[in-house]
């Protein structure tokens, strides 16, 4: 019988702990240890601790990475993209259909950040009693747990609004009943654990690569602050991460996302992989997004659309574009030195069961791909691939927040606050660095030239619904920029179900509808629904989202 999350993450950190009822032995278990014991060293709080950096993503492709893949979906940037399996995990919500309180990415992916969260307050509360040679070390140890548990509640805010909030370690009788926070609430929660993070973390670290640093905490507090539309601490949070000179552009913006350029001077916070033979510590998403016609099968889900194609070629931006698409009949890919070699080894492989294929040129089957197209971050050069392919193995660290986000979030809020040329300075080095003229701009044309290219420069890295939920339209105020591009007469379900306007590849392929997001309803859409697993076991203190019965 499912029980509600939050009393499962209670009892799963007593099982982790590992701790035995009073009533059932008055003795000590031998070969367990409880929360109380278990905190006594360095070493141990560093192992638990490790264990918070672990709930990034479990260390699999269905807790957590499968929802990001989703959330893209959800935009006009992707579509589901596999014709060859079923589409029930995903069509609900990323054709709008107004009925996914049950689905199943959604549902794992709220399970599991409340484990996260479980694991950073076991952290927070148990470390203070363990015995550190180094006090300064023991209280950054604790502003790393903050960091992450302030990072958990963003990704649960930003998805649902307002959501219960556990930030101590509770038995389950002290969580039954919890009633949802507010957004607000929420939100004062992240905003605070981000600050208190950034007290105590350092900018960086001699060894230990991938640990939360404190400009990675300021960096997301700007984030937060900017999704929240407060735009004069953003600006002044975010100048205070660019000016402190940590980080940098890539010059070349194909090595921002290169399986050789793991945690590069652009990355501000990144999910940490390795190759191993025998445990999956691996990245799965460039399998479950990598073409399934190819001669290491991927799975196809979550392919770019073509409207995010024309958005790069609208702006003559070609040099973006092919770093972040791959379509099929592509006669190079950029960054693949060994081109001909793979497409030869694709034709003898598949050629037999695929009669369209042109031999010397990339195929992506247009029979079970939507688009016809796959994602090139996520790409794995063909000598580069480890020897075993499967998910969960692939050693490409994923991007979750890099140099270029924070530049454009400051131009954003700097644009809000009407500073111009500042947020135009922020712009420009964006734009620069792909070779695009220098804009001077300002109103309306300055936001829009921001939210064009914070489409182009973040494409496929799981930003574009957030943006598009936040910004205000500018063509029709008190209604989101999402209104604008989905629903009956969204510009992107009226450009992919006319026949004169669509992408032929993507009109042919009717397994998955052209008229993706039709449904959409802005009363209900802007949010995702509650699990509807955690309503039903709650006994009804946790409320739904309007809209979704």
């Amino acid at each position: 019988m499912k029980k509600t999350i939050l009393y499962l993450a209670s009892l799963f950190a007593v099982a982790g702990g590992t701790i035995a009822c009073d009533d059932f032995l008055n003795e000590p278990v031998n070969g367990q240890q409880s929360l109380d014991s278990y905190f006594v060293t360095e070493d141990e709080a560093a192992s638990y601790l490790n264990g918070c950096y672990n709930a990034l993503t479990f260390y699999g492709w269905w807790q957590v990475q499968n929802f990001w893949i989703m959330t893209d979906m959800c935009s006009d940037d992707m579509w589901m993209g596999n014709l060859a399996q079923s589409q029930s995990d995903y069509i609900s919500l990323a054709h709008y259909q107004g009925v996914g309180q049950s689905n199943g990415p959604l549902n794992n992916y709220w399970m599991h950040r409340y484990k996260g969260i479980l694991s950073c307050n076991v952290a927070i509360n148990r470390i203070p009693n363990a015995h550190f040679q180094d006090q300064s070390k023991q209280q950054r140890f604790i502003g790393e747990a903050k960091f992450l548990r302030a990072y958990y509640y963003f990704e649960l805010v930003k998805n649902f609004g307002g959501v219960p909030i556990v930030d101590d370690f509770k038995m389950p009788d002290e969580v039954a009943g919890i009633e949802r926070a507010s957004a607000e609430e929420v939100w004062a929660l992240v905003e605070k654990d981000f600050k208190e993070a950034a007290e105590v973390l350092p900018v960086s670290y001699s060894s230990e690569v991938g640990r939360a640093t404190k400009y990675a905490a300021l960096s997301f507090l700007g984030k937060a602050l900017v999704y929240q539309g407060k735009w004069e601490e953003a600006a002044k949070v975010l100048n205070e991460v660019i000016n402190s000179g940590t980080y940098a552009l890539m010059e070349d913006f194909g090595d921002v996302w290169s399986v050789d350029t793991n945690n590069n001077k652009e990355s501000i916070f990144e999910m940490q992989t390795k190759f191993d033979e025998t445990y999956a510590l691996g990245n799965a998403l460039s399998v479950v997004s990598a073409n399934r016609t190819e001669v290491n099968d991927g799975w196809a889900w979550g392919l770019p659309t073509s409207d995010l194609e024309k958005a790069f070629i609208d702006e003559g931006d070609y040099e973006r574009l092919k770093w972040t698409i791959i379509k099929n009949g592509a006669t190079e890919i950029a960054g693949e030195p060994d081109f001909d070699e793979l497409v030869a080894k694709q034709y003898e492989a598949q050629s037999s069961q695929h009669k369209d294929m042109v031999e010397g040129t990339y195929y992506i089957s247009p029979d079970v791909h939507k688009s016809a197209r796959v994602s090139r971050k996520l790409y794995i050069p063909f000598k580069k691939r480890p020897s075993k392919w499967s998910q969960d193995f692939i050693p490409l660290n994923i991007r979750l927040l890099r140099y270029a986000d924070v530049l454009l979030l400051a131009a954003e809020a700097e644009a809000e606050l009407g500073k111009s040329a500042e947020a135009c300075n922020h712009l420009n080095q964006v734009r620069e660095r792909v070779h695009r003229e220098a804009v001077n701009l300002s109103g309306n044309m300055l936001k829009q030239a921001i939210r064009t290219e914070r489409r182009l420069e973040l494409a496929l890295e799981y930003n574009r619904l957030y943006d598009i939920r936040r910004w205000e339209s500018l063509e029709h105020p008190g209604h989101k920029v999402i209104a604008d591009i989905l629903g009956p007469s969204g510009s992107f379900v009226v450009r992919n179900t006319n026949p004169a306007t669509a992408d032929p590849y993507e009109y042919a392929a009717t397994k998955e509808p052209s008229d993706k997001g039709k449904g959409f309803d802005e009363s209900r859409d802007l949010v995702f629904p509650i699990p509807l697993y955690e309503i039903e076991h709650s006994n009804g203190t946790i409320v739904q989202n309007p809209g979704w019965n």
